[in-house]
């Protein structure tokens, strides 16, 4: 694997540190500040108003590997600023490269037609609107797609949708104007092409935002987790994406590049998480030592090293492998990495989240909110298991 990264990627990660440190890292506690004190469902407006700074210094859709719309790099160029991003919680949108949008606006540029990504896909290019994906549902164990119970069906020119929907990341948003939604749109085809995926602008009639979920108690204001449902909402035929039963192979190009960038921000996170708990460690004394020079500190400050440097290089590889080999050959490094990444930064952060003593359970530090949404990373995505069986099935056809 060759990480000898071009000037280009060198300019852009430096220029994107420099950022972080000049504007975001002081920016937080304004940004949690007017999350509480004004409209927790608007638009932050630190957060806005790092935007248009963002877009001047030219920091803006890195993700994107087509030049057409993006930076034009690699997902292995990419992974190094992804990483960087992922040490802020208000980072990604900054840069309009966060989630769900950024594997919205991949979709639409790889699968949406012309039309679709002159309506969609600018917009959200420009950061004028956001996006949601609806797929997950409470009925079933969605883990595995084939049993989402969603219907899409045909009627003349339209097709008429009918579903419940739940962890829809980003539907809380007032911005978010259009779903990607998974359905059913013939349920006696093959296992894996009875599903489709299809347009949805959500001030469609019959699309009921029921409520936003929270994690671990986080509401994850602005954008939420809505719950919803659709009940006979009529969209045009051409809201299709690509054709009908396109839908498995629609998410398996859609979610290798995204559990790339989840796992590049982890790392990120985990990094920042290391560096407090050496900060905390370095400053405090108990029974007479500094806490640094305990044995057993010492210890977690060595294995959350190793561990960080490990993830790290596994994720490289991955993204090295879907450059270079595709997505289908990279499946075993890209269910491995997405087990290995969010496991890891829990261990991190909760090493140190003890460091740091009860403060670390707190709000008064970013440790407990980056413990929940890692956490949570270990169903998004896919949960563990169904990572771990895809990497067994692999091995054993290797003998």
């Amino acid at each position: 694997m060759n990480f000898d990264y071009t000037a280009k990627v060198l300019d852009l990660k430096k220029r994107l540190s420099d950022f972080l440190a000049k504007y975001v890292y002081p920016a937080e506690i304004r940004y949690f500040q007017q999350i509480r004190e004004g409209d927790r469902w608007q638009p932050v407006p630190i957060v806005e108003k790092l935007k248009e700074e963002a877009k001047r210094q030219r920091l803006w859709n890195l993700f994107l590997p087509a030049s057409e719309y993006g930076a034009g790099l690699t997902n292995l160029e990419y992974a190094p600023l992804c990483e960087l991003m992922g040490r802020s919680v208000m980072a990604p949108e900054i840069f309009n490269c966060n989630a769900p949008d950024a594997g919205n606006m991949e979709t639409l540029a790889r699968y949406g037609s012309q039309e679709q990504k002159e309506r969609w896909l600018k917009p959200l290019l420009d950061g004028q609107i956001r996006s949601c994906f609806a797929m997950t549902e409470p009925e079933v164990a969605s883990s595995d797609a084939t049993n989402i119970q969603s219907r899409i069906v045909r009627e003349g020119d339209a097709y008429v949708i009918n579903g419940h929907k739940w962890w829809t990341t980003g539907a809380g948003d007032p911005r978010c104007k259009i779903a990607i939604f998974m359905g059913k749109t013939d349920p006696s085809a093959e296992r894996h092409r009875q599903q489709s995926m299809i347009l949805v602008p959500m001030d469609t009639p019959g699309v009921t935002i029921n409520r936003t979920l929270t994690v671990f108690g986080y509401d994850d204001a602005p954008h939420g987790h809505g719950e919803i449902t659709f009940k006979d909402v009529r969209v045009p035929a051409s809201n299709i994406l690509v054709g009908e039963g396109r839908g498995f192979e629609i998410a398996q190009g859609r979610l290798g590049p995204g559990r790339i960038h989840h796992c590049m921000r982890l790392v990120g996170l985990a990094e920042r998480a290391l560096e407090a708990m050496c900060r905390r460690v370095s400053s405090r004394v108990a029974f007479g030592r500094p806490l640094s020079e305990q044995g057993t500190i010492r210890a977690d400050i060595a294995n959350s090293r190793i561990e960080i440097e490990q993830a790290r290089l596994l994720t490289l590889k991955a993204a090295y492998m879907m450059d270079t080999a595709g997505n289908k050959a990279a499946r075993a490094e890209i269910a491995m990495i997405k087990v290995v990444a969010p496991n890891m930064a829990l261990r991190v952060i909760d090493r140190a989240i003890q460091a740091h003593g009860a403060a670390g359970i707190s709000d008064d530090f970013f440790l407990a909110n980056a413990w929940a949404s890692s956490r949570t990373l270990r169903l998004a995505d896919g949960p563990d298991e169904v990572h771990r069986e895809a990497v067994a099935k692999l091995e054993l056809k290797r003998w």
